[in-house]
């Protein structure tokens, strides 16, 4: 599981998450929902360790992410993550891309990490475009290339930052049905998004933060049908 506890983070004299406590069990779906700068992305990159914390504690399977014997590229084998651009190397094929990483990082062969790779393309259905550039891609083909990337280091758990947000809105379906297949078949996710009908659909429970604050968590037909607090509902209202 993924345990947050009283965790702080300041930018400076911002101070964006302000007490977090979030667990996250095997196989749950949560999604987090809120406001620009409400501290969604950030606690993202925190569980990852991409951004260090001022205080509180995160772990994932009992490893505490930030301590400093902690082995942060182990770590993030199991953790995934996909953010809202999908910084795929231009000069490489997609089958190139998705293999860079299991080979350079997990150190498996060529001919091993093709069969990884080509797997989880065929997975998101790209499997027509292994020897495609990315350039020659819709953007939600390059997002769905960029979660077979993440797929292919076979993470126990994947965390997705507003990944339609930078989409066309004909391009967003494509991708949020993907992260339902994952959903169906057990896939730990956090999911950040602005996609209100995808949190309510896909979700085991919802997060609503409020200037760094997390200031309701429920079920979804809880958060979208009786929202408690004053911010959620005038949130929800501002969205629908």
């Amino acid at each position: 599981m993924i345990e947050i506890q009283n965790v702080h983070k300041s930018f400076g004299p911002l101070k964006v998450l302000k007490g977090i406590d979030l667990t996250v069990e095997k196989g749950e779906v949560v999604t987090v929902i809120g406001g620009s700068g409400s501290g969604k992305s950030t606690l993202l990159t925190c569980i990852n360790g991409l951004e260090p914390i001022d205080s509180g504690r995160i772990l994932v399977d009992g490893t505490e992410v930030h301590a400093r014997t902690t082995d942060l590229n182990r770590l993030r084998q199991k953790i995934g993550i996909v953010f809202q651009q999908w910084n795929a190397f231009p000069h490489l094929t997609v089958l190139e891309n998705v293999t860079l990483a299991p080979r350079k990082v997990l150190g498996i062969d060529k001919a091993e990490a093709e069969a990884i790779a080509e797997k989880q393309l065929r997975h998101v259905g790209l499997g027509d475009k292994l020897s495609t550039f990315p350039s020659r891609l819709s953007g939600g083909q390059q997002q769905r290339m960029a979660i077979a990337r993440a797929l292919a280091m076979s993470p126990d758990y994947m965390l997705f930052d507003e990944v339609t947000s930078a989409l066309d809105p004909q391009l967003v379906g494509e991708v949020l049905e993907t992260l339902k297949m994952l959903a169906e078949e057990g896939m730990t996710m956090i999911c950040v998004t602005h996609e209100m009908a995808f949190a309510r659909d896909v979700s085991d429970r919802v997060a609503y933060f409020h200037k760094g604050i997390m200031a309701e968590i429920g079920a979804p037909e809880q958060i979208f049908g009786d929202p408690q607090h004053l911010e959620t509902r005038a949130f929800l209202a501002s969205v629908r």
